[in-house]
């Protein structure tokens, strides 16, 4: 069963040695004593907010206690922290220090990796786009694919469908950039006409740009 120290809200006085206003206090026959009386002033005080930290030293630390405080508005008690041997602590956070180095190594291989990852995916979306668009110039396909393929963006390239280069997502993050490079879609947005009526306006623009793309290797429009 754990030690249980207060935060008191009130002014208090430890019952044996009158000592006082008391930081913090043991509750003994339900009178108020000191850290020092209860033979409790050698730990230092681990406040919450890591868990880590606060396993580790809870562990290693062979004699702890856990301080808390009234929560008038709750009309509760809640934790605040630990107390714990001061040796035990410098152990915990030496090897939370061990642990974040690790975890900094980890995240910069995995953010090569990811890195590497995003630079075959565009690439194989940039060739997919010019296979169904042989006639788009090869600097807008990688254009488009770029934009396309930005990871956390939520965009055609990032959703499943877009990773696994279905025909029907690439050529909507095609038409995308065709919509708003190669048209008056933009403008007319900024004229305040609705995005529906905007869209049907630039629709045949679109289709015309598409049917060249396609056109120029021969390739029939769907």
């Amino acid at each position: 069963m754990d030690l249980v120290v207060i935060e008191p809200l009130k002014q208090r006085h430890c019952a044996e040695c009158r000592k006082g206003p008391l930081p913090l206090h043991l509750l003994e026959f339900n009178a108020p004593v000191c850290m020092d009386c209860a033979d409790l002033a050698h730990l230092v005080y681990l406040p919450r907010g890591s868990a880590a930290l606060t396993r580790r030293a809870r562990e290693a630390s062979s004699l702890c206690a856990v301080v808390v405080r009234f929560n008038r508005r709750r009309k509760r008690y809640e934790r605040q922290g630990l107390l714990v041997e001061e040796a035990a602590l410098a152990r915990a956070e030496s090897a939370c220090l061990a642990d974040a180095d690790a975890r900094a190594r980890r995240r910069e291989r995995d953010a090569v990796r990811r890195a590497a990852e995003d630079v075959r995916f565009t690439a194989d979306l940039t060739a997919e786009i010019l296979r169904l668009f042989p006639g788009c110039p090869p600097a807008r396909a990688r254009d488009v694919a770029a934009h396309a393929s930005v990871r956390g963006s939520g965009r055609v390239g990032r959703t499943a469908a877009g990773r696994s280069m279905e025909v029907g997502a690439v050529t909507a993050a095609v038409r995308a950039s065709v919509r708003h490079l190669d048209t008056e879609y933009d403008a007319l947005l900024m004229a305040g006409v609705a995005r529906h009526e905007a869209r049907t306006r630039v629709a045949a623009v679109i289709e015309g740009v598409l049917a060249s793309w396609r056109a120029q290797a021969g390739r029939p429009d769907p």
